[in-house]
């Protein structure tokens, strides 16, 4: 007969007792529940420690407050009531050590907590998980249910009217974002896009116009959204002067976009050191678009031999085999390749670790993607104010996920003056 063992195991607010036997045959969920309620107890004693450490040390920077007899001033008074944080790991209940100063009224000092405000009632995390939610286009009707099912049964609290809240709030940090100051900031790359979107109470679609930047030490970040005019010159104008005179003063070595962006007559005023790089994904599907179907395949496939050609050389001769092969019986197609001939190529003056960055608009794309499936789901925003403050906040989102530029270090003899050749970087000292 197999002898059963008993096993104890301590954990921080929790003491969890069963057999080996049992254990290996308790139902998930059940499982899944008990490790819960062990790791909400066990944040809930954590945090309580931290809190208990604070006061500590702050009844010891004010222990020289003493009375005529010598007695502190300052000193613990019980705890506050009881309450309950919503976090990560769930509802958590807390209790808060209580500070009493015995001294003058006018001389008082009163104990502030900054691990747990008087009036929080949920973490940062939370936070940041209710607009993800919404992004990811979660209806507001579904809000509190898809919360009870990430966070249990405490999250009831949340009404999907939070979400009214948060639109008014990410309006608000977009005014204050598009105002920072831009003096201490340089850019290296510009990637640049026109991104439209319904909006419910208006006949026409919205136009964002959108700016991603890399910095000097080769971070992608979010420089610029703006309603414009579709993708009009003066707006593009518009949105670049306005960097301008917020501290940007120095042109971006390269931007890449859209053939058909007014940006490039615009950037060209402003920053006109700046150089083009056409986005080879917007141009092969514009090429694509005045051949028959039954070619596309074989035409992508030489539009492929052309930028991802090895050398510039190579490059320029799989460009006049295109143009040779297609320009007779699909002239329109020859001409909408041969017209950005050079701004399709610019990229080869740049360091070869960055090409993978440089030859389209991708990092704008993938981003903008979850912005049209959350449109989807809800068949557009309401107003051009919503619609820009999601944008905004999405892409806040996902920009800390964006990687650092493959290559990084080649900035800086980049933006010292040094030639690339064919991805490159050349000797100073060459004859």
């Amino acid at each position: 007969m197999r002898q059963r063992t008993r096993v104890r195991r301590e954990v921080p607010g929790a003491s969890v007792t069963r057999s080996t036997e049992s254990a290996s045959v308790l139902p998930l969920e059940e499982a899944c529940s008990v490790l819960d309620e062990v790791v909400r107890r066990g944040a809930s004693r954590m945090l309580e420690e931290a809190l208990e450490g604070e006061v500590e040390a702050f009844l010891e920077r004010h222990a020289a407050r003493r009375d005529a007899q010598g007695k502190r001033l300052v000193v613990r008074n019980g705890h506050l009531p009881e309450r309950t944080l919503l976090t990560g790991a769930g509802p958590v209940a807390v209790r808060q050590p209580r500070v009493r100063d015995n001294g003058e009224e006018e001389q008082r000092v009163r104990f502030s907590s900054s691990i747990l405000p008087p009036y929080l009632r949920r973490s940062k995390s939370i936070d940041e998980l209710l607009p993800w939610l919404y992004l990811k286009g979660v209806s507001t009707g579904d809000f509190t249910e898809a919360l009870q099912a990430l966070l249990g049964p405490g999250a009831k609290g949340l009404s999907p009217n939070v979400v009214v809240r948060l639109t008014e709030q990410w309006s608000g940090e977009f005014q204050e974002w598009s105002r920072r100051d831009l003096s201490e900031k340089q850019y290296v790359y510009f990637w640049v896009d026109g991104i439209y979107f319904n909006v419910r109470l208006e006949e026409d679609r919205q136009c964002l116009l959108v700016v991603m930047g890399a910095t000097s030490e080769g971070k992608k970040e979010l420089v610029a959204v703006q309603d414009g005019y579709r993708e009009s010159k003066q707006s593009w104008y518009e949105l670049l002067v306005d960097l301008k005179a917020r501290g940007l003063q120095i042109d971006p070595k390269l931007a890449v976009g859209d053939g058909a962006l007014g940006f490039w007559a615009a950037v060209a005023e402003v920053f006109p050191e700046t150089r083009q790089q056409r986005c080879w994904v917007h141009k092969t599907a514009n090429v694509l678009n005045q051949l028959p179907k039954g070619l596309h395949g074989r035409a992508k496939s030489d539009l492929h031999q052309i930028w991802m050609a090895e050398t510039r050389t190579r490059a320029e001769k799989a460009f006049d085999t295109f143009l040779e092969k297609y320009g007779a019986k699909y002239p329109k197609a020859a001409e909408c390749l041969a017209k950005d001939r050079e701004a399709l190529l610019t990229f080869y003056d740049f360091p070869a670790e960055h090409w993978g960055h440089l030859r389209t608009t991708n990092p704008i794309e993938s981003t903008f993607s979850t912005v049209r499936h959350r449109q989807r789901k809800t068949r557009g925003n309401g107003t051009r104010r919503a619609c820009l403050a999601m944008v905004f906040k999405l892409a806040q989102c996902a920009e800390r996920r964006w990687r650092y530029l493959n290559g990084s270090q080649l900035i800086v003899p980049l933006l010292q003056g040094i030639r690339f050749v064919d991805g490159l970087m050349q000797d100073q000292n060459a004859a």
